[in-house]
């Protein structure tokens, strides 16, 4: 195994180029609500929280002494809720545009360092871990970027009555959000940074994901950096990348084949010596239904008669699916025919889900013509599909404008042939009659 110093040497970099620190640039000014507890409230399972605004100045080197003293806090935020950590939280998701309205969400609270009780954690504190060093002033940071394009949680030290804490763990996600076809492998994007000065640097790591869906959860992987061991678990299918944890910090769940029990949110938790840090990840599986309509074909319909048409949306997910039915007459011209009667949904062994509609088709009352194209359209978060079916309606007693003008033709054509005829039997008759003539004489 790699030494840990080198590996998080190496995390760090990637850390870096991850977050887009440029040296000379501007970083955002994260306003946040700062989260904890009501003095003299403890117990009970509703407990009462307070919030205050409160202002994350991230220090790089563009912001030398003299220009964080320039800086002016609005006056409704108390000094005491300013804080100035440094550019660790540097990202353009973090820094929306000026005047936008727009902003990320931002959270601190309190953290007390503390060993976790998970057996793939032990082998972290087995012994005391630098007591006078978690004694200081600790907090933790949860930030949403923009457009779902970041995620992140810190943890962070300050000296006590310090403004300046300095972030000691740091775990993100660049997908926080994450659509996936059925069937197809994924990515779960999770990574983690280590404060190389800090005395928690170089003394092991523990990975968890979990997942979470309602009221279900379950344990995926879980990883004993220390002891280079997988806690056992009753999931198959997941991975990790062994190699870019140790080198990048490349925490990410890879899950082999996609399916639909798969959707939900994945919890990433990156363990230190009495320090913890997670980010959540919500995946969803998407496909597309198949559509089938029945009778196929459709059978005649004769004015007056009722013909009853199905339309079955088949292997889809997540299961919201708006059904419809639209009828494009010979003109070209399509309108709605409504909804029809929607089915409640049926759930196959794999997952996916199966809808009906049904609709009555009354050439009298739907104004349906000489008939034209029965379409279902299905929507989906997966796209839109259609299925279309050809609808022939006889016997209606208003010809058509094709029709006059064919019968039209047929009655100039018997005409002229009827003409043609009694024009030759009027010839034979006349060549008859001058023969008998001549015998006679």
């Amino acid at each position: 195994m790699s030494e840990i110093s080198t590996i998080y040497k190496i995390s760090i970099i990637a850390f870096t180029l991850f977050c887009g620190v440029i040296s000379g640039s501007g970083c955002p000014v994260l306003e946040c609500w700062f989260v904890q507890e009501k003095p003299g409230h403890g117990g009970g399972f509703s407990v009462p929280m307070s919030q205050e605004k409160s202002l994350m100045f991230i220090r790089t080197e563009a912001y030398s002494e003299e220009t964080m003293s320039e800086l002016h806090p609005p006056a409704d935020i108390s000094p005491s809720r300013i804080y100035y950590p440094a550019g660790t939280f540097c990202s353009a998701a973090l820094n929306p545009a000026k005047g936008s309205v727009n902003k990320p969400k931002c959270e601190i609270n309190p953290f007390m360092p503390h060993a976790s009780m998970v057996r793939w954690t032990s082998a972290l504190t087995d012994s005391a871990q630098s007591p006078v060093y978690l004694q200081d002033d600790w907090f933790s940071v949860a930030a949403q970027g923009l457009d779902e394009q970041l995620t992140l949680s810190n943890i962070m030290r300050a000296p006590s009555a310090s403004k300046e804490p300095k972030v000691i763990l740091s775990v993100s996600s660049k997908t926080p959000v994450v659509r996936s076809r059925l069937g197809e492998p994924v990515l779960l994007d999770c990574g983690f940074w280590v404060d190389p000065s800090s005395p928690v640097h170089g003394s092991g790591f523990s990975v968890e994901w979990r997942y979470q869906f309602q009221v279900e959860g379950r344990l995926v992987l879980a990883y004993d950096g220390k002891n280079d061991r997988f806690a056992e678990t009753s999931e198959t299918g997941a991975d990790i990348d062994i190699t870019g944890l140790y080198e990048t910090g490349n925490a990410s769940l890879i899950l082999e084949e996609s399916r639909v029990r798969h959707s939900g949110t994945y919890i990433c938790t990156v363990y230190l010596p009495h320090l913890l840090a997670q980010v959540a990840v919500d995946l969803e599986i998407v496909k597309p239904p198949s559509l089938s309509i029945y009778p196929s074909p459709l059978p005649l319909l004769v004015p007056g008669q009722v013909l009853l048409i199905q339309c079955e949306a088949s292997g889809f997910a997540p299961h919201t699916l708006d059904l419809g039915w639209e009828f494009t007459g010979a003109d070209g011209k399509s309108r709605s025919l409504g909804q029809g009667g929607v089915t409640g949904h049926r759930q196959a062994s794999d997952g996916t889900f199966s809808q009906s509609s049904r609709l009555e088709l009354d050439s009298s009352k739907l104004g349906l013509g000489r008939g034209g194209d029965i379409t279902c359209v299905a929507k989906h978060d997966g796209g839109t599909r259609r299925a279309t079916a050809t609808l022939n309606v006889i016997g209606v007693s208003a010809p058509s404008i094709e029709d006059s003008m064919a019968m039209v033709a047929v009655a100039l054509v018997l005409y002229g042939m009827i003409k043609f005829l009694s024009w030759t039997f009027s010839s034979s008759d006349s060549s008859d009659s001058e023969l008998e003539d001549k015998k006679k004489t």
